[in-house]
């Protein structure tokens, strides 16, 4: 008997993986609805830096799990966009410290209307704040015990 999948994924598939799954699709979408801007899933660092102003490389490569150098590639993009701009840190002059632009600015409240938009469309709503703040648990939980090996 061939078992039901949706993208590759079973009914037997791990939590983890719907998880996964859940924020790619969302990321298609995020995608779709912003095509213009050529940032795909890069808004995600925006906002990031948006919510964390004068934040650093480093905090975004570990926030996101990924290498200085991919942030930093990112980051020129982000720059040449115009959507975030680096400026030395003055406690520390080999460290920059980031922030969004006007247009970047401009850029989140749009954004954040949209990826509500989507978690209504799915079905994700107000009453499910339990649930959202026990995954961020999760979520952080993950973070510490990489950080602890």
């Amino acid at each position: 008997m061939v078992e039901e999948s949706f993208q590759a994924i079973t009914k037997n598939s791990p939590f983890i993986a719907w998880i996964h799954n859940l924020s790619l699709n969302q990321q298609k979408y995020l995608k779709s609805q912003f095509k213009d801007l050529k940032l795909g899933h890069d808004v995600r660092y925006v906002m990031f830096i948006y919510d964390n102003p004068n934040c650093s490389q480093e905090d975004i490569a570990n926030m996101f799990s990924q290498s200085k150098g991919n942030i930093a590639k990112v980051l020129k993009k982000l720059e040449d966009l115009g959507y975030v701009k680096r400026e030395i840190d003055p406690n520390n002059r080999r460290k920059y410290m980031l922030n969004v632009t006007e247009k970047g600015q401009e850029l989140v409240p749009e954004f954040r209307e949209v990826s509500r938009q989507w978690e209504r469309e799915v079905g994700i709503t107000d009453s499910d704040d339990e649930l959202k703040e026990r995954i961020k648990e999760i979520a952080i939980n993950a973070m510490n015990l990489i950080e602890e090996k």
